[in-house]
């Protein structure tokens, strides 16, 4: 069968999906991996056949100029799923704030995804949840269509809360931001909105049912697997590590896409070197440019795959991305998530402190010294490695992505179609 991935041009929402794209390949199917333009070359060395789609030019600029939208936009977090402290206006401002951020994520790349789609025609769309372009290629050509989720799965679960409380409400208050947007993209190519394109036909979940997000959507459990872009194995992670080994990780799209982190690296670099302890900070190169002179147990490096050196680490300090946090789940890693409150981020962090694996911390509150005060009580206490390494059995047991090939081509067989027409 022909199967189309759909990623946005976020690298770490492709680096999610970009094993379950081999492991399809190598089951012999015929692989294409679309984006938009700026994102190609990237997709092209995960080894995978990449096609460009639009442009995207003014994202980064955007999310500079809004930095703020992290910290204090309340319509940018969707960790509250507690019925009782929403409310429909609320849960209103905060889906047309997504609607609008998904338009500026996919208007660019709809027309011409779905121009290639009719000429390859594939039989499968597996697309990043925030891709909304996915169910309108798939229903354009008949293909049956999954998400493949790169986080735990708020979006849905927040939009049947959202539909619960519309239900409570006068018709004449009643707007669905989501549904009009892509019902009008729909009807462009002769389809209507349905709720599978909020939810696809199946949902790919990498999350152990301890962390996972239940939403009554079909979904299917599937193994992270680690990947973090090109990488060679640093010569000095040969050699196990004399002292206990910490590692800060800031990701990369806060500085790429917000113009900066949101917690002062330097400082809280100085107070880690205080402790006992081989401290590696894994920055970009923007990040390493920021610091100042750091002690002598304090190694910071660029590149380094995490996926290789997690293994030899006792904490992994990190911003909350999925990326770092998965890739620490599934070494048994315990984490100190430093975050804003933007996307699901807290719900994960909580997720963790809950199960006993982490410690969650905002980044306001983020001092140096309150860092360094739960490094130390997770470095003291046993069962934070304990419960990572429980959590991290849960994570492994879920099934290969190549174990979860022969689950797309059931789908397939089901779910294919006529295309839609006009």
């Amino acid at each position: 069968m022909r199967v189309l991935f759909m990623t946005i041009p976020e690298k770490s929402h492709l680096f999610c999906m970009t094993p379950i794209a081999w492991a399809v390949r190598a089951a012999g199917h015929e692989v294409r991996v679309a984006s938009s333009a700026e994102l190609v070359d990237v997709v092209a060395r995960t080894g995978m056949t990449a096609v460009a789609a639009g442009r995207h030019d003014g994202i980064s600029k955007a999310m500079t100029e809004n930095r703020q939208s992290q910290e204090e936009w309340e319509a940018a977090s969707w960790n509250e799923l507690d019925p009782a402290k929403l409310t429909y206006e609320a849960e209103l401002d905060r889906a047309q704030m997504a609607a609008w951020g998904s338009a500026m994520y996919n208007e660019p790349m709809i027309d011409e995804m779905v121009e290639f789609a009719r000429s390859w025609r594939p039989d499968l769309v597996v697309w990043d949840p925030l891709t909304y372009a996915g169910p309108l290629v798939a229903g354009a050509v008949g293909a049956a269509h999954v998400r493949s989720l790169c986080f735990a799965d708020v979006w849905v679960m927040k939009r049947r809360l959202f539909r619960e409380l519309a239900a409570a409400v006068p018709a004449e208050r009643r707007r669905d931001p989501l549904a009009e947007w892509l019902d009008g993209r729909a009807a462009g190519f002769g389809g209507t909105f349905t709720e599978e394109f909020a939810t696809g036909q199946l949902t790919l979940d990498p999350l152990p049912e301890s962390l996972g997000l239940d939403t009554g959507a079909a979904r299917t459990p599937v193994r992270f697997v680690p990947y973090n872009g090109p990488a060679v194995v640093p010569g000095w992670l040969r050699t196990p590590p004399e002292r206990t080994r910490i590692c800060m990780s800031l990701g990369a799209s806060n500085t790429e896409r917000y113009g900066g982190d949101y917690v002062s690296k330097g400082k809280i670099l100085e107070v880690l070197a205080e402790l006992d302890a081989e401290v590696v900070a894994a920055l970009l190169p923007t990040q390493i440019a920021e610091l100042g002179p750091l002690p002598g147990n304090v190694r910071v490096v660029e590149s380094v795959p995490l996926h290789a050196l997690l293994p030899s680490c006792s904490l992994l300090i990190h911003h909350g991305g999925f990326g770092s946090y998965a890739n620490a789940l599934v070494h048994g890693v315990p984490q100190l998530t430093v975050t804003t409150p933007v996307a699901d981020q807290l719900y994960r962090g909580a997720g963790l402190e809950e199960q006993g694996a982490g410690l969650l911390l905002r980044h306001d509150l983020a001092t140096p010294d309150a860092v360094h005060e739960r490094v130390t009580r997770i470095l003291a206490e046993p069962g934070f490695t304990d419960h990572a390494a429980r959590l991290r059995d849960e994570a492994l047991s879920r099934p290969a992505p190549s174990e979860v090939v022969p689950v797309l081509e059931q789908l397939v067989e089901e779910r294919r179609t006529a295309p839609w027409t006009t």
